[in-house]
């Protein structure tokens, strides 16, 4: 088995991944607070 350095392996994919991730979930955050703004103050 070959030895472990920590440090050692390539993540710039899942920093890539996790960054979209993020980048996206803000957006679902600030549609869905938006529509219930929206429906907050249009609702009758």
């Amino acid at each position: 088995m070959a030895e472990y350095k920590h440090g050692s392996m390539d993540v710039s994919a899942q920093q890539k991944t996790f960054g979209g991730f993020i980048k996206v979930s803000l957006w679902v955050g600030g549609i869905s607070i938006g529509t219930l703004i929206f429906l907050a103050i249009f609702n009758s």
